[in-house]
């Protein structure tokens, strides 16, 4: 039987960061598989390396040492412009503050990573995504005419499009008030299902961790405990 490779697989990963005070350890040999389809949760306080183990897994950070593999490609060594067309339509990323670009429509900024990866319908499928976010009404509004939930929810929109292999989603309620937080936290878990990719959340919510089927706590740049939710 044919088993597909791990959405990721990380190999005693370090990353040192060189500062004033000399360099600085933030990942002391992390070691993870994550297979396809699952919701994993990334937990730990501020500083604990967490968003910076998503960084090198998404391939935005290079690691100092060991290997990092996303659906089966060793990313480690690819030159930027390899990884730049590496993520493309692979990888989705929503961070805490939303990236989007001012100057396009909503429609506008989740057609963007469509139609980089060639997809000739880009804007037909762009509109399908944003009305599957509840943005119907919404896709001719620049970011700026938009609430913070509502451009949350468009980025969203744009990560998930082109059906990555892995969506990253890094403090993804931070900047939302908690009712907004929650809308946005039911939606990417449905997202996460209708698409069928894999969820790594980073957060330092338990809450929201528990609604993930694994939990991996991070300390020190360490992985510290690695539990399936009940």
């Amino acid at each position: 039987m044919h088993h597909s490779p791990p959405a990721l697989n990380l190999e005693d990963v370090t990353l040192t960061l060189s500062s004033v005070a000399g360099a600085v350890n933030i990942l002391n040999g992390v070691s993870l598989s994550v297979p396809e389809g699952q919701t994993i949760a990334l937990l730990g306080p501020s500083g604990s390396g967490k968003s910076s183990l998503l960084m090198v897994a998404a391939g935005l950070e290079g690691a100092t040492s060991g290997r990092v593999a996303v659906a089966g490609t060793d990313i480690t060594r690819l030159g930027e412009d390899a990884l730049a067309r590496f993520r493309r339509g692979r990888i989705g990323i929503v961070f805490q503050s939303f990236h989007l670009i001012p100057t396009m429509t909503a429609l506008e900024n989740v057609a963007v990573p469509l139609e980089l990866a060639g997809d000739a319908d880009a804007f037909d499928h762009a509109s399908a995504e944003l009305a599957a976010v509840g943005l119907a009404a919404r896709r001719d509004h620049y970011p700026g005419q938009l609430s913070g939930g509502e451009q949350q929810r468009v980025a969203l929109a744009r990560a998930i499009a082109p059906r990555p292999a892995v969506l990253f989603a890094d403090e993804p309620t931070g900047n939302l008030d908690g009712a907004t937080g929650a809308e946005i936290a039911d939606l990417l878990f449905a997202l996460h299902a209708r698409a069928r990719t894999t969820l790594f959340l980073v957060t330092h919510e338990e809450t929201l961790a528990r609604r993930c089927q694994r939990i991996v706590r991070l300390k020190d740049g360490r992985i510290v405990a690695d539990e399936f939710a009940a």
